[in-house]
């Protein structure tokens, strides 16, 4: 059916189809017209795409060059005793050792009934730390001053005289918990 409709539309236009051939160098004028065409349409695609790559480079080294400029301006490496000398530095690990020993015999103490003493010395000891890291600050700009050093060992050996204060009052309280806790005999 499909067929006859063809042929039937194909029998009606006969005669009306240019079947003339096409003058001298069409084919070169189609071809050049066709090639000018894809060119154009390649610079416009290169045109409107953006080159991203030369903007990150700079972005890059604007990253690099920040973080060279701020860790080149940083303060430098606060000192300690251990820096100072080695006599120092055995001097720190010597008073380092000693209190973490106190402070771990201090937490073994633990009870409700030297709660409130130990607290108040970690409290002191936090502050005696504290001004241990402003003389660390102190050490370092004024370029290992004696006095200072004098300080800082003077900061440990107040911190181990209230640790063994500590120790010595919670000896006490436990001394009198256990003399009022035995039967007192009345004969």
């Amino acid at each position: 059916m499909e067929k006859d409709t063809l042929d039937e539309l194909f029998d009606n236009l006969k005669g009306e189809f240019d079947i003339n051939e096409p003058n001298a160098g069409h084919q070169d004028r189609f071809l050049e017209k066709l090639n000018t065409n894809t060119v154009a349409s390649k610079e416009e695609k290169k045109s409107s795409s953006f080159n991203w790559k030369p903007f990150l480079a700079i972005a890059a080294s604007l990253v690099i060059c920040l973080a060279i400029f701020t860790t080149s301006n940083a303060q430098p490496d606060v000192m300690d005793l251990a820096s100072v000398s080695p006599e120092m530095s055995e001097t720190q690990n010597f008073f380092t050792a000693t209190i973490n020993a106190e402070l771990k015999k201090l937490n073994n103490e633990r009870s409700p009934l030297t709660e409130q003493v130990i607290t108040d010395a970690l409290n002191r000891i936090e502050l005696l730390e504290k001004d241990y890291q402003k003389l660390k600050t102190d050490l370092t700009e004024s370029n290992k001053d004696q006095r200072v050093i004098y300080a800082m060992i003077s900061n440990f050996q107040n911190r181990i005289d209230i640790l063994n204060t500590v120790l010595e009052q919670i000896e006490t309280i436990k001394e009198l918990k256990t003399n009022s806790d035995e039967p007192k005999n009345t004969f």
